[in-house]
């Protein structure tokens, strides 16, 4: 079966950075694309980034463009996400999700990890 485990999450400084991993299995992890979602304290689910099968093509909101970068190795199926610059906006508990085709965009939410939880506070 399908299985997704975030890791990488922590207490950090504003400015700072974190690199979150998520480690893949039971599926052809480069057949797929990957996302990354977040959900703020009482907010709802943030898309985040997504990348396609292959890592060639990479998406991201306003919200993190030039701050987070995704990437993925397939020798390894795992998918990261660097987060640099990071602000107490970006608190939030981080879903690593398969998407349900190779192109990882618009992102189609398939299955889901536990979520790796983020606090950005000084």
């Amino acid at each position: 079966q399908v299985q997704l485990v975030e890791s990488g999450g922590g207490l950090v400084q504003p400015g700072g950075s974190l690199r979150l991993s998520c480690a893949a299995s039971g599926f052809t992890f480069s057949a797929y694309g990957m996302i990354w979602v977040r959900q703020a304290p009482g907010k709802g689910l943030e898309w985040v980034s997504d990348i396609d099968g292959d890592g060639e093509s990479t998406y991201y909101p306003d919200s993190v463009k030039g701050r987070f970068t995704i990437s993925r190795d397939n020798a390894k199926n795992t998918v990261y996400l660097q987060m640099n610059n990071l602000t107490p906006e970006d608190t939030a508990l981080y879903y690593c999700v398969k998407d349900r085709d190779w192109s990882g965009h618009p992102p189609q939410y398939d299955h889901w990890g536990q979520g790796t939880q983020v606090t950005v506070s000084s």
